[in-house]
């Protein structure tokens, strides 16, 4: 079974590695020229959003630190 790894770094963007597609809004699937890892935009301020071109340094701060999401709602 293929895997795929998601690390939210400090102060930037979100690591993908491994098996992924990523598509937009209508579906369609981004070329990522045979790359097995991306960095995805967590700050906005990147000129090649989704993808991060480092634009967040110095301008984000977030502590990636992990913890338990509350209980999934019941509908």
């Amino acid at each position: 079974m293929a895997s795929t790894k998601i690390t939210v770094n400090n102060n930037g963007s979100l690591k993908i590695e491994g098996d992924f597609e990523i598509v937009d809004r209508n579906g369609n699937a981004y070329d990522l020229a045979g790359r097995d890892t991306v960095a995805i935009c967590r700050c906005g301020l990147s000129a090649n959003k989704p993808f991060c071109d480092g634009s967040h340094k110095g301008h984000f701060e977030h502590d990636a630190v992990a913890f338990a999401l509350p209980p999934k709602k019941v509908v």
